[in-house]
């Protein structure tokens, strides 16, 4: 059973994001919850969630995420070997967020502004390497990571995320969009797949 959760949001994204909101409300009270805002720099981003979670028991955390916070999520749970949930994640975030460099507004709050830096993509690079060089070392089970994926999803390319997420439990949704807008039809199976069934 998981004791302790992290989640993490996507690009541009905040935990105030619709998936991290109703996360945090269905395991309020029964886990350690820490859903951090993340900084641009995925280098910052790595190092500060490897620290914030130094003390906690590996074999009772977990770590869901989306997006680019899934692509974190699969990052983490091979530094850490904890379990993984992965919402639409990102699979290539370095390619596709090449084109994003420069200033960008906060999903949530258009009057945040951050500068996407040209050099956090190369950071992106050094994270997707440590995934390729970890990976081969730690098959992924069913029991081990979880997924859920969209074929609607308007942004990420569902078979990339699916090779991305391969040997996991894999559940795939003939409709759907990026940002999952019906995920409470699906948390029941993250809560399961985390030992905390729906209350």
């Amino acid at each position: 059973m998981t004791t302790h959760l992290l989640y993490l949001h996507g690009f541009r994204s905040s935990p105030r994001s619709f998936k991290a909101r109703r996360m945090a409300a269905a395991v309020q009270g029964r886990v350690e919850w820490l859903c951090p805002q993340l900084p641009p720099s995925p280098a910052q981003a790595a190092a500060g969630l490897l620290d914030a979670t130094r003390h906690w028991p590996r074999d009772r955390m977990a770590v869901v995420g989306s997006s680019l916070g899934g692509f974190y999520a699969r990052w983490f749970a091979l530094q850490t070997g904890c379990r993984a949930v992965l919402l639409n994640p990102a699979a290539h975030p370095a390619r596709d967020l090449a084109r994003h460099v420069g200033e960008q507004t906060a999903w949530h709050d258009p009057a945040e502004r951050f500068f996407f830096d040209p050099a956090f993509v190369d950071e992106l690079r050094a994270l997707e390497a440590d995934i390729a060089r970890l990976a081969p070392q730690h098959p992924t089970r069913p029991q081990d990571l979880f997924a859920v994926l969209a074929r609607g999803d308007e942004v990420l390319d569902w078979r990339e995320m699916q090779t991305f997420c391969a040997g996991g439990d894999i559940r795939l949704l003939d409709g759907s969009d990026h940002a999952i807008s019906d995920f409470d039809d699906h948390i029941g199976a993250v809560l399961a797949f985390l030992g905390l069934p729906a209350a």
